[in-house]
């Protein structure tokens, strides 16, 4: 059988502790019955990394190990050319669909959720294992810290290939790199450009061998992307407002998500390495300011 994959170069990839990780993520949350078929099409556009989560609430994670498992069968992609990316998430955030008995302790929790993304996604091993996010916004609980040792575990069996946290503030990376026998490798947070672009956790992220990795950065952004300074660097390069800011996610060194669903938006978003923005253009994007907005767990 032959299996294709796009061709990649040493921008579209980086490698953490000998894994090949692509610098641009499709994102599953909030796709429900069309999570199949979208995940399908994100493979075939060309994206080779995939990011989901065992949280049955906002992500299908068995209708993305079908659609994986189908590219497989056909050819489309091999195993190794791969990278999947999934979650543990704690009862609150989670519905009834539950992928673990919530009366077990979370170190088994964590176990029965592992288990179960496996099976859903047809591996034997997580290329990227992450815990979506603390239990509070504030400092990290006894329960965090029994799912992040889990996690360990999981870690030196070598099913969980690489540890991450998402939707964590700096303070509460700085306890766990503190603390954490096994460090995560990556963050994944919201990114607003009102933050500056999350800076502080990125800035943090760079400093102790972290990669960030950020979602909604358009759907987060709706007044930068229609800013004019944005439209005229768009305009400059001859692409479209959406490519400028993932080639800026770039630049900084983030690793940014898309959930799009059209497919000609697919092939623009990984278009975007075959341009660059210079240091000045990257200077204002990164000083871009608006407010907020604040709304559901989601890709842009």
């Amino acid at each position: 059988m032959n299996h294709e994959s796009p061709p990649s170069t040493p921008d579209q990839t980086l490698i953490i502790d000998g894994i090949h990780v692509p610098r641009f993520l499709y994102g599953t949350a909030w796709k429900e019955d069309q999570t199949q078929r979208l995940t399908e099409l994100a493979l075939r556009q060309g994206f080779r990394g995939i990011d989901t989560a065992n949280q049955r609430r906002h992500y299908d994670e068995a209708a993305v190990g079908e659609a994986v498992s189908r590219s497989l069968e056909s050819g489309l992609v091999a195993r190794n050319d791969l990278f999947l990316q999934t979650k543990f998430t704690f009862r609150q955030s989670q519905d009834d669909r539950l992928p673990y008995d919530p009366k077990v302790t979370i170190r088994i929790q964590v176990e029965q959720s592992f288990a179960s993304s496996l099976k859903h996604l047809g591996t034997d091993a997580i290329d990227s294992y992450l815990l979506h996010g603390p239990t509070g916004r504030v400092g990290l609980t006894s329960a965090d810290w029994e799912a992040w040792r889990a996690m360990e575990t999981l870690h030196d069996s070598g099913k969980a290939r690489l540890l991450g946290v998402s939707n964590v503030s700096v303070e509460q990376l700085q306890l766990i790199c503190q603390k954490a026998r096994v460090r995560p490798r990556f963050v994944q947070n919201r990114c607003y450009a009102a933050r500056g672009w999350d800076r502080l956790v990125r800035e943090f992220c760079a400093d102790n061998g972290m990669v960030y990795q950020g979602f909604s950065l358009l759907t987060a952004n709706r007044a930068v992307l229609a800013s004019v300074e944005l439209a005229r660097i768009a305009e400059r390069h001859g692409r479209t407002v959406s490519q400028i800011v993932f080639r800026f996610a770039l630049h900084i060194g983030m690793i940014p998500l898309t959930g799009t669903t059209d497919a000609n938006h697919m092939r623009a978003d990984l278009e975007i390495f075959d341009f660059r923005l210079d240091r000045n253009e990257v200077e204002r994007i990164e000083g871009f300011q608006e407010h907020s907005t604040h709304g559901r767990r989601g890709y842009g």
